[in-house]
């Protein structure tokens, strides 16, 4: 495995309903999706917690990290939203 990416976005500020919440998860989703190389997790907040986020974990190549880093910068700002955390890095494995 080589450089991963790991996604994070959330609606700790409550802009967004329930509803619009689950169609950014369903648009960041297939953003991601159509932009990394493979996806080795996804996952989001438990359902009894008063903050809603979500997670992606995935691997890409390094000419998949400026068309991603501009998909997931549209997807967010389609949704209203101020920022989305994301880190590149170099998997090892140990």
């Amino acid at each position: 495995m080589g450089n991963s990416v790991v996604i994070q976005i959330g609606n700790s500020d409550n802009k967004l309903t329930q509803s619009t919440w689950a169609h950014y998860i369903a648009y960041m989703r297939s953003t991601i999706e159509g932009n990394v190389f493979r996806v080795h997790f996804q996952g989001g907040s438990d359902y009894d917690v008063p903050w809603q986020n979500a997670c992606w974990v995935c691997e890409i190549t390094p000419d998949q990290i400026e068309p991603l880093r501009e998909a997931v910068t549209k997807c967010r700002k389609q949704f209203n939203q101020d920022s989305a955390a994301i880190i590149f890095g170099e998997t090892e494995f140990i």
